[in-house]
């Protein structure tokens, strides 16, 4: 916001420069962005009176003009300005004068052969915005010849470009600063306070009928007539400019006023207009959302088609502007406007923010709404404004209509406990000098006071603090309260602490475990995939946004497979190849005890990590099942992770034959298995394409933690291990795993690994059943195995799969 100072010295009293202002301002939260010293745009430039103008001997467009500036000497200008004439009082610059927006110093100099000591200047070539194409003229009545041009031009002013931050919507406004200098400098507060209004009838067409009072909690709309609609005096329009407003006529310069100064949006309705869209003399006016295709003219010039998250101003049931955000063309106040309609109202600032999101429009109005409006000043501002109106345009008051669901006044501000222990826990030491302190019950007192709040003793060190209304949004808690006061004691005051010594940062044990396995996986070939948490709403179970910025991002993710197979199937068609990669990410589900969420690592595989190298001749082969599960295991393997293949069939997506979950120490891990035949051929994929999700949390659970935490040296054996084979028929449904876990068992003590080596199936193996090959490695780390020491052990081997599974034994 763009701050004249020159008008915040008639609110509050200011003893400091522009500079060491903008230092305080910052220094407490509120950046200034950019100093502007308007009073070097016409420094040299004074009042002149232009005696005579006589045409240019050699030029058509050029005039020779004889200029007083006070002088003694009368001073010969040349001017190309086509609205220079004879009797007028205007802006000169004299010989010397230097004007930094166009970068020119005036000197004398010889315009087609005729001298010309000085410049009669435009509003544009001060530096000021304007309409009039040429010189500016003074309309002020007994001006002084030769006296500073910048009173009367309003350049005797800086501006201070000031940032707020998001909760302070009170810094919206002139008053709202005013207040801050205040408390930061001590300096007395002369905030105007509106007279009460007069209302010279009773009764009138206008009511306030069908006000949302959940979109508006307030809605004054009085009725004015007798309005005089013309240019703002130069006060207000110089005020308007200094804060990069255009004016444009009294009564909308009146509301853009009060705008500035209270942070309160107001808007003026034609009332003769008004009661044309309404088609009677007698007008409701409503506040209601829109319906889906309704259309409304704004001020812009722009035909909007609305939804039903746009906020409506109607008149008899019609709309006429978009409420909080911009009125409507067809009300709008224009040169002939005689009578009108002031809008003062509160609107829900989350309704305001989605219906000017909605329609891609931000006004100054909306800003403010949408950060919140001092509920207890509206009627202030009202008044404000009324009052000006009947000073600067002649208005009558006739008739003043309200709809206030507004709560009781007593809960427009609310009370905090503040504790100075608390205080100084919080903020530490201060820096006095040569020692440090903490802060005192007297400058919490002092510093609270100043911001407005009303505080309470009720005990040594302890308050209940009443925050005032125009802060009502942002000072909630109690650490709200201290950080006002880190704030306005200044954060430069308090002590630098720094730790004693510097220790080395370090990982929690998770995420440490979590960076090994992204490792793990990277060296295994996979490449790392990140998608987004939003995707399109297609599950009961997903957990649907309420306020999505699109459709197709508008509900969370219920796990990491879909979004894989969609990348799988991208670099497919972008002709990048089939895809292996991974990602780990957070997925989110509903169920009957509410919203859960947990952490997630998936991955896809389906390439020939060997594609392209020479041994193949260029040549690509489809991965296996086994070697896309040796994948997993290898990781695992890494982990020191046992884990358990299960048959599974719980995932649709997945090929109900070639499916298995995953289990370690008890816990579920998750899935792994080949796509579906049916989502592959949808998709567009190759047949050999498998996927896996395991949950982050149980892998976490079933790892050996001290293991990690401290990695013991387990010792090899220096003496050779003894190699036998195992051969049988086994019925086809019974898995490897559940004959491994029996081999592991009954061989314990010499047995040191068991692999499957072979797998027939076909003739001279029995219908239902198949031969598999085991090689089993015993081994000793303390002598060299004998036969008679190993046999026995094999053949418990061998007689445990017997009674257990009665398999036939080949070998």
């Amino acid at each position: 916001m763009r701050i004249s100072l020159n008008w915040l010295r008639e609110l509050v009293e200011i003893k400091l420069s522009p500079e060491e202002l903008a230092e305080t301002l910052t220094m407490a939260g509120f950046e200034v962005e950019d100093i502007e010293d308007r009073r070097t745009w016409a420094n040299g430039v004074v009042v002149g009176k232009v005696l005579e103008r006589q045409p240019h001997p050699n030029a058509d467009k050029l005039s020779v003009c004889q200029v007083d500036v006070g002088s003694d000497e009368i001073l010969n200008i040349v001017c190309g300005a086509a609205n220079v004439r004879a009797d007028i009082y205007v802006p000169v610059a004299t010989t010397g004068t230097y004007l930094p927006n166009i970068d020119l110093r005036i000197k004398p100099a010889k315009l087609r052969g005729v001298p010309s000591n000085g410049m009669i200047c435009s509003l544009k070539e001060l530096g000021l915005p304007t309409d009039v194409d040429g010189i500016h003229i003074f309309t002020q009545e007994n001006l002084s010849l030769g006296s500073d041009v910048r009173p009367l031009l309003g350049l005797d002013d800086v501006i201070l470009d000031l940032t707020a931050t998001a909760n302070r919507a009170d810094a919206l406004s002139m008053v709202g600063v005013a207040r801050e200098v205040a408390a930061l400098t001590g300096g007395k507060l002369s905030i105007p306070e509106p007279g009460e209004v007069t209302i010279t009838k009773g009764g009138g067409n206008l009511a306030l009928q069908s006000i949302d009072s959940q979109a508006s909690q307030a809605y004054i709309g009085t009725v004015i007539e007798l309005v005089k609609i013309a240019p703002s005096p130069d006060w207000l329009q110089q005020r308007l400019r200094a804060a990069g407003v255009r004016p444009i006529n009294n009564v909308v310069d009146i509301t853009n006023y009060v705008l500035l100064e209270w942070g309160q949006p107001l808007h003026a309705f034609d009332w003769q207009r008004l009661q044309s869209v309404a088609s009677s003399e007698n007008v409701a006016i409503g506040v209601r959302f829109a319906d889906a295709g309704e259309t409304l003219k704004t001020l812009d010039g722009q035909t909007r088609t609305l939804t039903t998250q746009n906020l409506l101003i109607t008149a008899n049931n019609r709309p006429i502007a978009l409420g909080g955000v911009m009125g409507g063309e067809e009300t709008e106040v224009y040169e002939g406007t005689q009578s009108l309609v002031l809008e003062a109202a509160l609107f829900d600032s989350v309704a305001i923010r989605r219906s000017s999101r909605s329609v891609g429009l931000r006004s100054e109005a909306s800003g403010r709404y949408e950060r919140g409006v001092n509920r207890a000043e509206l009627e202030t501002a009202n008044r404000r404004a009324l009052l000006l109106i009947s000073e600067l345009a002649g208005g009558v008051i006739v008739q003043q209509e309200v709809a206030d669901s507004r709560p009781a006044t007593s809960t427009w501000s609310h009370s905090i406990a503040l504790r100075l222990e608390r205080i100084n826990q919080v903020l530490g030491p201060i820096d006095l000098g040569e020692e440090s302190g903490e802060l005192e019950g007297q400058d919490v007192a002092r510093i609270l006071t100043a911001l407005g709040c009303q505080l309470t003793a009720t005990g040594e060190g302890t308050w209940t603090v009443t925050v005032p209304p125009y802060r009502y949004r942002d000072l909630e808690r109690e650490i709200d309260l201290i950080e006002e006061i880190a704030r306005l004691y200044g954060y430069d005051k308090f002590c630098d602490t720094l730790p004693d010594k510097a220790e080395a940062g370090y990982l929690p044990l998770d995420q440490e475990i979590i960076r090994q396995l992204r490792a793990f996986l990277r060296a295994e070939g996979l490449t790392e995939l990140i998608h987004y948490s939003l995707v399109k709403p297609e599950e009961e179970r997903q957990i649907v946004l309420t306020n999505p910025l699109f459709a197709e991002y508008s509900a969370l993710r219920t796990d990491l497979i879909s979004g894989l197979v969609d990348a799988f199937q991208y670099n497919l068609e972008q002709g990048n190849g089939s895809l292996n990669g991974f990602e780990i990410g957070r997925i989110f589900w509903q169920e009957e005890e509410g919203l859960l969420e947990t952490d997630a690592l998936a991955g896809i595989i389906g390439g020939d990590s060997s594609l392209g190298k020479w041994s193949k001749s260029g040549g690509e082969e489809p991965i296996t099942w086994f070697e896309a599960k040796g994948i997993l295991e290898s990781v695992f393997r890494q982990l020191g992770l046992q884990v358990e293949f299960q048959p599974d069939h719980r995932d649709s997506r997945l090929h109900p034959g070639r499916t298995a979950s995953l289990w370690a120490r008890g816990n579920r891990l998750g899935t792994f298995g080949q796509l579906h035949p049916q989502l592959r051929r949808e998709k567009g994929l190759p047949d050999s394409v498998y996927a896996f999700q395991l949950n982050i949390d149980e892998i976490l659970k079933s790892l050996d933690i001290d293991e990690i935490l401290m990695p013991k040296f387990h010792p090899y054996s220096t003496y050779p291990a003894s190699d036998r084979d195992l051969a049988f028929f086994a019925p086809v449904k019974l898995t490897v795993s559940e004959i491994e876990k029996v081999i592991t068992k009954a061989g314990k003590g010499l047995l040191e690994s068991v692999e499957l080596f072979d797998e027939y199936r076909g003739e001279n193996v029995p219908s239902g059943q198949r031969s598999l090959a085991f090689r089993l490695n015993y081994r000793a780390s303390d002598r060299t195995l004998t036969e008679a020491e190993v046999q026995p052990v094999h053949n418990q081997v061998r007689d445990a799969l017997v009674e257990k599974f009665g398999v036939s034994l080949r070998s």
